[in-house]
């Protein structure tokens, strides 16, 4: 079984999600996960696939076809193997002022700690009483056994006094 990660891009229009779904279905395909969005009047995302070995090609070919609505770039996935160590999950939301920066200066911590991030989502929205612009980020990673998670909830806490922004790690 071949897992594929397709990413993909294309200008924002009815019937993209569909036009993509019929062509992993029509050659076997299964569509396992999926991350989706409309930004900037462009249409964006990842996708997890897997079909037979045999049938990788004919999906490869059918992806071809939607050229001119969708750009499609197929990936090799691999399957996460097996672990008995337990990893714990963490999770860090991230408000306050937009600036650029945020981003670089959080996810710089993270990597400092050696951790790779499983999802980050962001926006920027009106700041209702005080006016301006604020910035919000959901950071999802995961921390390995034997790791101190301490360590890095610590390097976020202190990036957050000195970027000024709430930081709320679950």
């Amino acid at each position: 079984m071949a897992h594929l990660v397709l990413t993909v891009v294309g200008d924002d229009r009815p019937g993209l999600v569909n036009a993509l779904a019929e062509q992993v279905s029509a050659v076997g395909g299964n569509w396992e996960r999926s991350e989706l969005a409309e930004l900037a009047g462009a249409f964006a995302g990842i996708v997890l696939v897997s079909i037979d070995d045999e049938s990788e090609a004919d999906l490869i070919a059918a992806l071809e076809g939607l050229d001119g609505m969708l750009r499609v770039t197929v990936h090799g996935g691999r399957v996460a193997p097996a672990s008995d160590a337990v990893e714990r999950a963490l999770e860090v939301t991230v408000l306050g002022n937009d600036r650029p920066g945020i981003v670089r200066d959080v996810t710089a911590a993270i990597a400092a700690h050696a951790l790779s991030i499983d999802t980050f989502r962001s926006r920027t929205l009106e700041a209702p009483m005080a006016g301006g612009t604020l910035f919000e980020a959901t950071v999802a990673f995961r921390v390995p056994a034997g790791a101190d998670a301490a360590l890095v909830t610590a390097a976020l806490e202190e990036l957050a006094g000195e970027i000024q922004v709430d930081l709320t790690v679950v």
